[in-house]
């Protein structure tokens, strides 16, 4: 039976299944917890179900033993990954090329890697190591090192939403709210992924730190009833592929009921088809996830899995095999991903991978910029490449895969791509255009910069035509404050 955290809640989920998703609890008990041992593919391929196992930072060094790995940066590994959280499982393994190890761009994309801490920060750490200080002493430390590294970037604080009832005010912490049409939930069951990603500027989300959580599914829809203008809802985290089926009817369902009539797109943020496809083949509630978007897609709502791909290697054939069923189950799949020194800083990467999303009914929707956070500076790559790069890509592409927008930011102000350098008045300038913005009306606003070869971020930006600031600066200070 379906478990919610209130009556109203369970009630609801009752009535709109109509017994569709509805057990005995002995019958649901053996189902959530019985993989299925297999997949057959349309083509008929087997693919055998591979149980989730999960290694950590105290594993490194064992897996690189397995894989025959002499790497010259075990200790500084390990000592990064005190600092940003590491986790891999047994199928990411399998798509990095062991052979190439130093290099390879899935292993860039989840391995620590040393310059993702400047020499003196990891010289400090080797240090405490050696010395063998306690362990308050060395968590101090780490935690100093994190709180530089810009844990919170654009203002994600200034996201939260507050409910009221009278003349009470909630601040609610686990909802985002900054786009006028999109509201993002992290619920407390989504609040880590099957693999961390070496960029991830969630980081001090992982370590328990600032965290952005809702326990359940009440203060979403009380919330998402109050805000009619909302048609979105974005499931984030971590990330949601990690919840159990149960928990998502919890926040879905409800849904159907006719005052969530405005509610037309559901959003799943999600690199599970990267770090572990099995969760919608073989996984033991797989087939109540599909089924229940088959449900929601049946009912009206549209569906759209937000996956993430930073790389052509990681389209493997069982990720394609569940592209597949999802697609097949009425879902659509757009494709995101931030431009990464050392892991896809090349028009040709994008290219391939546009391309073979396309060739698999994957949608390009978003090339960013590396956020301002984090081990940014060993990522990054300046607005100029990043935008001849995106350009490089798209003329090695047909119209279809031109749907990807970028290079574009996720700063304070909103979503800000670069789409152009352009001579003006005989000034070299950026021209920048808002996709998003916290104020709905910056949409689609064209502004201009100064051209800098060297900036990586908005902030690093002058306006151009002796402007002395840009034209949104003003309000947006008041909409923070």
């Amino acid at each position: 039976m379906v478990r919610a955290t209130t009556t109203d809640i369970e009630k609801t989920v009752q009535d709109v299944t109509k017994n569709v998703f509805i057990r005995p609890p002995e019958v649901q008990k053996r189902y959530l917890n019985t993989p299925k041992p297999h997949w057959i593919s349309s083509e008929g391929k087997i693919i055998c179900h591979q149980p989730y196992k999960k290694y950590l930072r105290t594993d490194i060094a064992d897996i690189l033993a397995r894989f025959g790995v002499n790497d010259p940066y075990l200790e500084e590994r390990e000592l990064i990954a005190q600092v940003f959280p590491f986790k891999i499982n047994e199928h990411t393994l399998s798509l990095i090329d062991w052979n190439n190890f130093l290099t390879d761009p899935v292993a860039q994309l989840i391995f620590p890697q040393p310059g993702m801490l400047a020499e003196s920060e990891i010289d400090q750490l080797r240090q405490l190591k050696h010395a063998k200080v306690s362990r308050e002493i060395f968590a101090k430390a780490i935690s100093e090192i994190r709180q530089t590294k810009n844990p919170a970037p654009a203002n994600q604080s200034a996201n939260r939403p507050t409910i009221e009832e009278g003349e009470d005010v909630e601040v609610v912490d686990g909802i985002q709210h900054k786009y006028s049409k999109t509201m993002l939930m992290f619920h407390k069951n989504a609040q880590t992924c099957h693999a961390y990603c070496t960029y991830c500027f969630r980081f001090n989300q992982f370590v328990g730190k600032d965290p952005f959580l809702e326990d359940d599914a009440q203060r979403m829809l009380k919330y998402v009833k109050q805000h009619p203008e909302i048609t979105d809802i974005l499931m984030t985290g971590g990330d949601p592929a990690t919840m159990a089926t149960e928990k998502w009817k919890e926040c879905l369902l409800p849904l159907l009921e006719p005052e969530y009539n405005h509610i037309k797109t559901i959003r799943m943020g999600t690199k599970a088809l990267t770090y572990y496809p099995y969760r919608f083949l073989t996984a033991a509630d797989a087939d109540e996830l599909i089924d229940l978007f088959k449900l929601m897609t049946q009912k009206g709502k549209h569906i759209s899995i937000m996956a993430h791909f930073s790389h052509y290697n990681e389209m493997g054939t069982i990720c394609l095999e569940a592209t597949k069923r999802l697609r097949q189950a009425g879902c659509v799949i757009r494709t995101q991903a931030p431009l990464m020194k050392h892991i896809n800083n090349a028009g040709e990467v994008w290219a391939e991978m546009w391309q073979q999303q396309v060739s698999n009914g994957l949608i390009p929707y978003y090339m960013f910029v590396a956020r301002d956070t984090g081990p940014q500076k060993y990522f990054e790559v300046t607005l100029a490449e990043a935008l001849t790069i995106y350009q490089t890509a798209r003329k090695e592409l047909s119209g279809l895969g031109h749907t990807a927008r970028g290079p574009s930011m996720s700063c304070s102000p909103g979503k800000v791509c670069v789409i152009g350098r352009e001579t003006i008045s005989n000034e070299d300038v950026f021209v920048l255009k808002f996709l998003q913005g916290r104020n709905a009306d910056w949409t689609d606003r064209v502004f201009f910069a100064k051209y800098c070869n060297q900036a990586t971020w908005i902030d690093q930006l002058k306006p151009a035509f002796g402007d002395q600031k840009f034209f949104f600066e003003d309000e947006l200070k008041q909409i923070i404050s």
